[in-house]
């Protein structure tokens, strides 16, 4: 069975077309790029997904389970984490509270309880402390856990984003553009994290990025849109070698360079 199904997703906004019956499977422990132009409907896929964005039509699946027309916080709560384009921390938290906010899901203890610190609330923070540091240990900034947000590198706080996002112990992960704005050590790293995150954890990981040499490096097999549709979809280098994506996207960026 597939980790992610999405069947016949369409979506618009005030009558723009930004999707237009998109399938795509998504297999377990699976790396799946997927890339297009900008404004090829990369980004609002993912937010159709993760519930951000309701699809005029079409379905979204997480193994047997439906997710179509749930919100984000029961998405997330069935194991769906995402991460967006942009560094995205708390700057006057510290690095390790930046993370155990991505804990809030397995959180059990009532407001009520909470307040008045009960045993149950004090346990789950200790709870959540532990995993969160072990999540930091693992994209290895670890040792920056006590530091506010605002004294991290942009890639750093990228890195900080991605171990928030696995202390959601998710099943799929969503990437929105984790390499842009990075140094090519830090997508030599980036690399090196998400085939990681696939082979030690499970998870199946779904990229959108720009870097096509990380994508087709990193990719399982990859999926292409432009102007909302599906052009392409297979290995990476049965995709590099499409006529369609090298007229769509590729042939789009060289004629750039």
């Amino acid at each position: 069975m597939a980790a992610l199904t999405v069947s016949g997703v369409s979506a618009s906004f005030g009558g723009l077309r930004a999707l237009a019956s998109v399938d795509m499977q998504v297999a377990p422990a699976e790396i799946r790029g997927l890339i297009g132009p900008n404004g090829a409907g990369k980004s609002t896929l993912l937010n159709v997904i993760s519930g951000i964005t309701a699809p005029d039509q079409g379905r979204v699946m997480l193994g047997d389970t439906e997710l179509t027309g749930r919100p984000p916080h029961a998405i997330a709560a069935l194991g769906v984490a995402r991460t967006f384009q942009g560094a995205q921390l708390f700057p006057s938290m510290t690095v390790l509270e930046n993370v155990m906010v991505g804990r809030h899901r397995h959180a059990r203890a009532g407001l009520f309880s909470a307040a008045l610190g009960s045993l149950r609330t004090l346990r789950e923070e200790e709870d959540s402390a532990r995993r969160a540091l072990d999540a930091l240990r693992f994209v290895a900034m670890d040792e920056f856990a006590d530091r506010p947000g605002s004294e991290l590198s942009y890639g750093q706080q990228r890195s900080v984003e991605i171990a928030r996002a696995l202390t959601l112990e998710p099943r799929v992960l969503l990437l929105d553009e984790p390499a842009a704005g990075l140094s090519l050590g830090r997508v030599t790293a980036l690399d090196e994290l998400l085939r990681r995150i696939r082979d030690e954890k499970g998870i199946t990981v779904v990229v959108v990025e720009h870097v096509i040499r990380l994508v087709m490096e990193i990719s399982d097999r990859v999926t292409v849109l432009s102007s909302g549709q599906k052009i392409a979809e297979g290995i990476p280098k049965d995709v590099a070698a499409d006529p369609a994506v090298i007229v769509a996207y590729l042939g789009t960026r060289r004629a750039r360079a």
